[in-house]
């Protein structure tokens, strides 16, 4: 009995962790980043859980892809591009970076 309470413990304790370490980004400075710490943007014409940043856009501010099979999780969802590719979005606005940004902490 005791082992299979420790158990349960142990399996309650290590679902949070899994949750947390499955998130896309972490906050720095009171700002979103991606797992190099590079500041994370939205885009104002983004609507509808969709990306509106193609072509030039998604060169100047590429996309914080998500792997095929990444799945939502709390405030985090994953968006299809219009070239069929997934990317993270933050409370459905798709997350991106931007170019100009050098190192870790930049902010535009």
């Amino acid at each position: 009995m005791v082992n299979a309470i420790q158990s349960c413990l142990a399996i309650a304790l290590l679902v949070p962790a899994l949750a947390f370490a499955q998130t896309p980004t972490k906050t720095m400075d009171g700002a979103l980043t991606n797992s190099a710490g590079m500041t994370l943007y939205t885009f104002d014409k983004d609507a509808g859980g969709k990306s509106a940043c193609n072509g030039q856009c998604a060169t100047n501010w590429p996309p914080l892809m998500a792997a095929t099979d990444a799945k939502a999780a709390g405030d985090y969802s994953v968006v299809t591009r219009d070239d069929g590719s997934k990317q993270w979005a933050y409370k459905s606005k798709p997350l991106y970076l931007w170019i100009k940004d050098q190192k870790s902490g930049d902010k535009s």
